[in-house]
């Protein structure tokens, strides 16, 4: 006799979470064709806004001030452009087939344990660049607020999940709101550089930094591109988001390859730009007088710039506070959100069950909380090396055979991510 299981009304309804498409956005399989609703540029635009964390300025400032203008910015240009070539493939299948990175790896040489080692690689950025970008927006509201550090974390990770909760439809609208705010500030002051001192750029060309020696050192080069590759698994918050582009049959050409190209491993121009700006106004900022802790700290680079653009120090509190926010809630919407991803396959593969996306957003975010409790933003530079080495082996091995392996015809010209045609472990 069989036992009637009972299922109380509490269960019924996280069940019904765990099955709505709108919460898990195809968390565990491709993109399905009615999922692909939305424009070409729509999907275009929410993925550029993830482009706007300012991790990048703080890295481009820390290198600048390490290492010295020409090798910070030499390694800038080079590391951008390999990312773009890198990223390009990756984008382009992602988009084609409606896949995100977990699945692009399962079926792009990995086979389905290899794709899960990978999995966990690429969770682990998520939370980490989370917990990087949340404790600079911490410092922009314990600065504006007066409030403790410690709160200012809580509030800064937890504030995100009511908006990666819902995916991608929520997050297409948040993007899009907040994109005209963020470029405004964003720019304002390399303009305001530009008209009132133009005389600091030559400055700042000039500058040697802690270690450098004025010229071009291969040491410091290396040291500094191989922090910039850390930034390498950025491609694949992209390709989460441009798996959802429309199929290239329905939109345009040039709609499509614009959006594919120009969000996704086109993000490294924006982001190179957001690099190179860091290290100006981190330059600035020494220059100004401020300690060269202070000077690494986008909260700071960027109030005193406004404090110059505006001539008032509460004006300058207030637009940091304003532009700090809404670029790391646009950067950890997607953290969040990818990281769910990366988790629920992760776990999935291990535990054969899948309690839903949600849950993994909740973990991904408390675990990056964990980390900004106990100062990660202190050993950035550090963390970001180590974490280069994964990186480049994983993304550098996917994009080889996507470029190689399949034009030789040495693996299938599709994507075959099905668990039934993979091997465990690839025995190429």
């Amino acid at each position: 006799m069989t036992a009637t299981q009972r299922i109380v009304r509490e269960r019924r309804q996280y069940n019904k979470w765990a099955a709505s498409q709108t919460l898990e956005d195809y968390a565990l399989r491709y993109t399905a064709d009615k999922a692909r609703r939305w424009t070409a540029f729509r999907i275009g635009n929410t993925a550029f806004g993830a482009i706007a964390f300012l991790a990048c300025e703080a890295i481009g400032g820390g290198l600048t001030l390490q290492f010295g203008f020409l090798n910070a910015v030499s390694a800038i240009v080079l590391v951008c452009a390999v990312m773009f070539l890198i990223g390009l493939p990756i984008n382009h299948y992602a988009a084609r087939y409606g896949l995100d990175i977990d699945l692009l790896t399962r079926g792009a040489g990995f086979g389905y344990m290899g794709s899960t080692i990978t999995s966990l690689i690429y969770a682990s950025f998520t939370f980490i660049l989370f917990a990087i970008e949340a404790t600079i927006m911490s410092a922009a509201l314990a600065m504006a607020f007066g409030i403790p550090l410690w709160l200012a974390h809580i509030i800064s990770a937890l504030g995100v999940i009511p908006i990666a909760l819902y995916g991608i439809s929520f997050i297409n609208k948040m993007q899009i709101a907040t994109q005209p705010i963020w470029l405004l500030l964003q720019f304002s002051p390399v303009i305001y550089l530009l008209l009132a001192q133009p005389e600091i750029f030559r400055e700042w060309t000039d500058y040697r930094g802690a270690h450098g020696s004025g010229g071009l050192d291969p040491l410091l080069f290396a040291a500094a591109a191989s922090t910039l590759l850390s930034l390498l698994p950025q491609i694949g918050e992209q390709a989460d988001y441009l798996r959802f582009l429309p199929d290239r049959r329905r939109t345009s050409a040039r709609a499509w390859w614009a959006a594919m190209v120009g969000a996704g491993p086109g993000w490294v121009f924006m982001g190179g730009a957001k690099l190179v700006l860091g290290s100006l106004l981190a330059w600035w900022a020494i220059d100004s007088g401020l300690t060269a802790l202070q000077a690494e700290q986008p909260t700071e680079m960027f109030r005193l710039a406004f404090g110059q653009m505006l001539g008032s120090p509460m004006a300058a509190v207030v637009l940091t506070a304003l532009f700090v926010v809404v670029c790391q809630l646009k950067i950890n919407v997607t953290n969040a959100y990818a990281g769910s991803i990366a988790w629920s396959n992760f776990f999935s593969r291990l535990t054969h069950a899948h309690p839903g996306r949600v849950v993994w957003l909740v973990f991904n975010v408390l675990l990056a909380l964990l980390l900004m409790e106990i100062g990660i933003f202190a050993v950035i530079t550090s963390i970001l090396v180590l974490y280069a080495n994964f990186a480049v082996g994983w993304i550098g091995a996917l994009t080889a055979d996507l470029v190689i392996n399949k034009p030789l015809r040495l693996s299938p010209p599709s994507i075959e991510f099905k668990r039934a045609h993979l091997y465990d472990i690839n025995p190429v």
